[in-house]
């Protein structure tokens, strides 16, 4: 496998264990230019990328790379051009060379094409992706509610307004709301639309106060027609954020523009979101988009499967469908893999083998689980502080958080009733029983308490 192949693939992991937004964000005009010995050089545009990458990103992006090449032992991000280097003596740094030649989509899409970047056609104005489009949305039960809220808002602007979508990761909450974007530029050329994710909006008020240029930013965002801003539970990190974000609302608002809103959790789970914000959300339309069923995971692979022109089994498609339980990017991770396999090899694997590389993509993240990891989790999830959690604290804000903790050492971990109740606040494992079968039973009557369970194991195993 060449140098330029082995990012492609493992960019293709990274995308698995991190927001579509933040993937676009941070991993846009990256390559790989070079592999010396055990480590491999990646170029990156400027160097607010690069440090963002060595210090949030960069455990990602090695085990990405060590799980195609198990001879790297560094990733290092360089300043620069992203021509790749050239091969010294034609090596293939340490992989095997498979001719790829010979199995094509009948399309004639290349095996570079397949695996470039998927946002090298971005809107430089709108920052819209143009491949997200409502064709290649496929609908289903779990997100038919937000797909019809959608399409009302490109018939009818300000109908709901904002409108707010959310649900887990990778289940198309950004393709939606960027098709969305996309549709009304097609209808009115002239309409001033713009996506944004909240971690880019944050960057930009960074710089701006950095350069006394916050006027001029206002002005940007107050002048569009239509925002679109991609998990905004991130805002919620700072009030400062919140303060920008609160003034734009409003100022767009009262102009009657439209607001379109992404959120891994509904307002009312956003722990430090402010009141008026909650207020403003809840003020429009919220829609949440679920976890797809069988039916439409199958579907999804087949359109999937048909533009890459490689015809693959109905028997491996079913087992990814039934097996894939999590989200819509995983079940294209899946296919992908295996549409590089069948090209790098010149024939489709079998379901031996790609019941193998599906067990790398489910099971592969819980290793990294520890009973700390958990209890991180979800003291952050709360906005508390581990110790708060670890205490003896009677306050129902931290009583429910520490319950969860526990619900989720033994429903996930496996751990002993004794050791969760010696592991939290040195308590009787009779405490770590109640709690647990408290929280197992309000699992079946409510549904908020459900989602944030869900939400909170999401980045228990994806972070």
């Amino acid at each position: 496998m060449e140098l330029n192949d082995l990012w492609k693939t493992a960019l293709a992991e990274i995308e698995l264990n991190i927001s579509r937004a933040a993937f676009l964000t941070w991993f846009k005009d990256t390559s790989a230019i070079e592999m010396d010995g055990h480590r491999v050089s990646v170029s990156v545009p400027n160097g607010f990328v690069k440090e963002w990458l060595e210090n949030k990103y960069n455990k990602f992006v090695l085990r990405a790379v060590r799980n195609i090449n198990s001879q790297v032992k560094e990733v290092s991000y360089v300043i620069g051009t992203k021509q790749l280097a050239t091969q010294k003596n034609d090596t293939k740094y340490g992989l095997p060379t498979i001719a790829r030649v010979s199995v094509k989509p009948a399309n004639d899409i290349s095996f570079s094409s397949e695996f470039e970047l998927k946002d090298l056609n971005i809107n430089p104005e709108t920052s819209l992706n143009p491949k997200y489009t409502f064709d290649s949305f496929i609908v289903g039960s779990f997100n038919e509610l937000a797909h019809a809220a959608a399409k009302s808002i490109v018939i009818k602007p300000g109908i709901y307004n904002p409108l707010f979508l959310y649900g887990g990761v990778g289940l198309g909450k950004t393709h939606l709301i960027q098709a969305i974007g996309n549709e009304i530029i097609k209808q009115n050329p002239k309409a001033k639309v713009k996506y944004v994710s909240s971690e880019k909006f944050m960057g930009e008020i960074v710089e701006a106060l950095k350069n006394q240029e916050m006027n001029q930013l206002k002005e940007k965002y107050r002048a569009y027609d239509f925002l679109i801003m991609d998990d905004i539970q991130f805002i919620a990190r700072t009030e400062k954020m919140q303060e920008e974000f609160f003034h734009t609302f409003n100022a767009l608002y009262e102009k009657n523009k439209q607001i379109i809103i992404s959120s891994d959790r509904p307002p009312a789970a956003i722990a430090t979101l402010e009141a008026r914000l909650k207020s403003r959300f809840e003020g429009g339309m919220i829609a949440d988009i679920g976890e797809p069923d069988y039916e439409t995971k199958l579907t999804i692979l087949k359109i999937k499967m048909e533009k890459t022109g490689i015809v693959i089994p109905e028997d491996i498609l079913d087992y990814i469908a039934r097996t894939i339980k999590n989200n819509i990017r995983e079940l294209e991770g899946a296919l992908n893999r295996i549409v590089l396999t069948a090209k790098m090899n010149n024939c489709v694997p079998e379901l031996e083998y790609v019941k193998k590389i599906i067990s790398q993509i489910i099971y592969a993240p819980r290793k990294f689980v520890t009973p700390k990891k958990v209890i991180k989790t979800v003291a952050d999830f709360y906005e508390l502080s581990e110790k708060e959690i670890l205490n003896k604290s009677r306050k129902k804000e931290v009583v429910k958080p520490r319950q969860i903790a526990m619900y989720l050492l033994r429903e996930e971990l496996k751990c002993s009733f004794p050791f969760i109740g010696e592991k939290i606040g040195k308590k009787d494992h009779t405490t770590a029983i109640h709690a647990y079968k408290k929280i197992l039973s309000n699992i079946k009557s409510n549904l908020d308490l459900e989602e944030e369970i869900k939400i909170i194991k999401e980045k228990m195993y994806t972070s």
